[in-house]
């Protein structure tokens, strides 16, 4: 189990020979004791495979990343966790916040705050795979598709909010985005054919 990324119970009774409530016992006491760790209902890591990655920050970061795009399926990384690692909002961002094309969760474990915004299934695109260890993956959203995310999901009170919140209140380093990135928001506009996000189009002058 030390070797294995995550686990569900399907797995660790194969692994474990045992089933119904030998296993749930098995599962109790190991929780109980720290020896795995529950990323939640069903779905568990081993305290050893976490002790591998204590000295190498990079590998165990982008570790966390990959756990956000497993704990709900399918969901890439986006909105202000992106914008905060990529500098162009100056808060740092401790949750992993994700688009999903399910229901908008939040699942709060020992390892963090992993938070789910549900979005159109038209919508879910604009990521990228980038492989951080030999066949795992982790699914984050480009630039321009996390500003969409976060400006399509967020509430605004009205066209002068909107305008003020854009250029001032969020704080947004909009020097980050390149013609390339701009022609790529106003694509996501398009598909969405949402009257705010053409209107902050207007606003940003894209």
């Amino acid at each position: 189990m030390e070797q294995l990324a995550f686990f569900n119970k399907v797995t660790l009774g194969t692994f474990l020979q045992k089933s119904g409530s030998n296993l749930d016992y098995w599962v109790k006491t190991r929780l109980k004791s720290g020896e795995i760790i529950a990323l939640k209902k069903g779905l568990f890591v081993s305290r050893d495979y976490l002790l591998t990655l204590q000295n190498n920050f990079p590998l165990k970061e982008k570790y966390f990343e990959y756990l956000a795009n497993i704990i709900r399926q399918p969901s890439y990384l986006s909105t202000e966790y992106v914008l905060s690692q990529k500098g162009i909002i100056p808060e740092s961002v401790f949750a992993y916040t994700s688009i999903s094309s399910k229901t908008s969760r939040k699942y709060t474990n020992k390892l963090g705050n992993f938070y789910y915004r549900n979005i159109k299934k038209d919508l879910f695109c604009g990521f990228e795979s980038v492989e951080f260890e030999t066949g795992k993956f982790v699914r984050k959203a480009t630039k321009a598709k996390a500003l969409f995310d976060f400006i399509y999901l967020k509430k605004f009170k009205g066209i002068e909010t909107l305008k003020n919140e854009l250029l001032v209140d969020l704080r947004i380093n909009w020097l980050e985005f390149n013609k390339k990135d701009k022609t790529e928001f106003k694509n996501y506009v398009k598909i969405s054919n949402s009257s705010k996000m053409k209107e902050s189009v207007k606003i940003l002058k894209w």
